[in-house]
């Protein structure tokens, strides 16, 4: 193993030892994990070509597994004069239903991963002075082509208010052991940031607008600094590299990264290799047998067949989040597909899952378009907290002909509980201005894109009634001349204007996870968030339940 004193861990050096721990209470080879793990970071960094990854260990993987299912130097070759990916056509070499599942063979220790500090993914592992550029180099994301469908998410940490709700929600999709996290919400504080200083990056009381609506504390989330750290489903992944069976793979038609259940042999090298510290080893006999699930919601979909890659794992076997395979795949209803467990189950629609390669999906327009989207979520989340839109049918029901933009306002606000003032009018014709007219896809479930019709939907009706564009209307809403300059700035009065990163970016994973909000900064460390883990019937790390289950344990 390397002799460097820095660690070559993004999640630093007491991260790096505790992995190097847990290997060596396995069967396999600790040192060949170890470095296999730090070389696949080299891959992704593009410092070391694939092929040459695959030539430096393959004898060393030969000897210690018996095999290497791993694509060879020669096939990496020819899959980048195709551009396309290769590890999935190694799928069918275990397509045989008659072969005894190797991890009822292997004898395997250990538990299961849980929350890091948060400072490690303020920080980025050092690199050599000058590395190779991808076309140098090889680098694996020179071998895959870039699919139509790419599922990921767009996290707004400052909507998250840490209920936890997408970790229940989340443990039960997939009958998870308590203490097997697939995903965490973790409060966080540093020296710039501290706990319960957070408002969100809305608009505040502004001078000289006060009274308008629009410009009062748009308090979104929580009063912490949160992060939700579900696995990144990276396109170059580290994971991936280093599995011996080719168990832990892409899935080419839509970018999920997987687990193949009955080919995982539990070597945990997947779990050294993750830059963020999402897996799971499975070492006892899960709470949840295997005749009590929906074989629809275990087994995904390949160009080889079907196999089980959804749900809790095995014995023995290496888990994480999945992003819900089964209802991208259609098996618990075409509506389903486009979302998963965890968004469905957020109350303040801080996930939005999508395909992050089509810009109507809800990934992408939350990405892309923030400040919009944010205040579109607000008009038409239906909370208490919330001012609502009227619907067209309102509209008609209350508005005449006669009706001036302060009469026309006076009618919506009284008619509506409270839940319309002048602001929520102006927020609407901001979003009509800045809109880009792009329309739901019917086969996938684009929520924002519909939401953001419905709001169109309205200001049409409104005018019906009301020139909202004249330049009296205009003034009134304090939308200056009507231009997307003004629109945009009057939304980021309203909902703010965050900013977007990506966990440990520069290593070159290229994970599909953005984030809305504040990245938690080097010095930053994780403290108790608004709701207690014990609250929900959760637990913090899987290791608590295993030594309260063993005999003679004492804390």
């Amino acid at each position: 193993m390397s002799t460097d004193d820095e660690s070559f861990h993004p999640l630093g050096e007491e991260w790096e030892d505790e992995l190097e721990t847990m290997l060596d209470d396995t069967e396999y080879d600790s040192e060949l994990g170890m470095d296999m793990a730090q070389d696949a970071m080299r891959v992704t960094k593009g410092e070391l070509s694939e092929a040459e990854f695959h030539e430096r260990y393959h004898e060393d993987v030969m000897e210690e597994f018996g095999e290497d299912e791993r694509p060879t130097k020669e096939a990496y070759e020819a899959a980048k004069e195709e551009t396309k990916g290769t590890v999935s056509r190694m799928l069918d070499a275990f397509d045989g239903d008659g072969e005894e599942s190797r991890r009822e063979a292997m004898k395997k220790m250990g538990v299961g991963a849980t929350a890091v500090g948060m400072g490690a993914f303020g920080t980025v592992a050092e690199g050599p002075e000058q590395s190779l550029t991808e076309a140098e180099s090889g680098s694996h994301s020179e071998t895959k082509e870039k699919p139509d469908t790419q599922w990921g998410m767009t996290i707004d940490l400052e909507r998250c208010d840490g209920c936890l709700s997408c970790m229940v929600a989340c443990t039960e999709e997939n009958q998870l052991d308590q203490g097997v996290n697939w995903m965490y919400v973790m409060a966080w504080e540093d020296e710039l940031h501290s706990a319960g200083g957070h408002g969100g990056s809305g608009g505040n009381e502004s001078e000289g607008h006060s009274g308008s609506g629009v410009y009062t504390d748009f308090n979104m989330g929580s009063d912490f600094n949160m992060l939700v750290r579900p696995c990144q489903h990276c396109t170059d992944a580290p994971c991936e590299k280093v599995c011996p069976t080719t168990a832990r793979h892409t899935r080419d038609k839509d970018g999920l990264v997987l687990t193949d259940y009955d080919v995982c042999i539990g070597c945990r090298y997947c779990q050294v290799a993750c830059p963020y510290g999402v897996n799971y080893f499975q070492w006892d006999e899960p709470d949840t047998d295997y005749s009590e699930m929906e074989e629809e919601a275990t087994m995904g979909e390949y160009e080889y067949g079907e196999r089980w890659v959804d749900a809790r794992a095995p014995r023995g076997a290496m888990s994480k989040c999945v992003f819900c395979p089964s209802m991208q795949d259609g098996k618990v209803g075409e509506d389903k597909v486009g979302t998963t467990a965890c968004e469905t189950a957020c109350p303040p629609n801080a996930i939005q899952f999508g395909n992050v390669n089509d810009e109507r999906s809800d990934a992408s327009q939350h990405r892309d378009h923030p400040t919009k989207s944010r205040a579109i979520v607000h008009l038409t989340n239906g909370t208490e907290s919330s001012k609502s839109a009227p619907s067209p049918d309102q509209i008609d029901s209350t508005l005449s002909q006669d009706d001036d933009i302060e009469s026309a306002i006076e009618k919506l606000t009284e008619g509506s509980d409270g839940s319309f003032d002048e602001g929520v009018l102006a927020v609407m014709k901001a979003v009509e201005i800045v809109s880009e007219g792009l329309e739901p896809n019917e086969e996938v479930n684009d929520t924002i894109l519909e939401q953001e019709q419905q709001v169109l939907a309205s200001v049409e009706a409104i005018q019906q009634y009301v020139d909202l564009d004249s330049e009296e209307a205009l003034e009134e809403l304090q939308l200056g001349e009507g231009t997307e300059q003004d629109a945009q700035f009057r939304l980021e009065q309203y909902a703010g204007d965050p900013t977007s990163f990506k966990l440990l970016e520069d290593i070159g994973t290229h994970p599909n996870v953005t984030y809305l909000g504040q990245e938690p900064g080097p010095e930053a460390e994780q403290v108790s968030g608004p709701t207690k883990y014990e609250d929900v019937g959760l637990l913090d790390k899987r290791q608590e339940a295993l030594n309260d289950g063993t005999v003679g344990w004492q804390p």
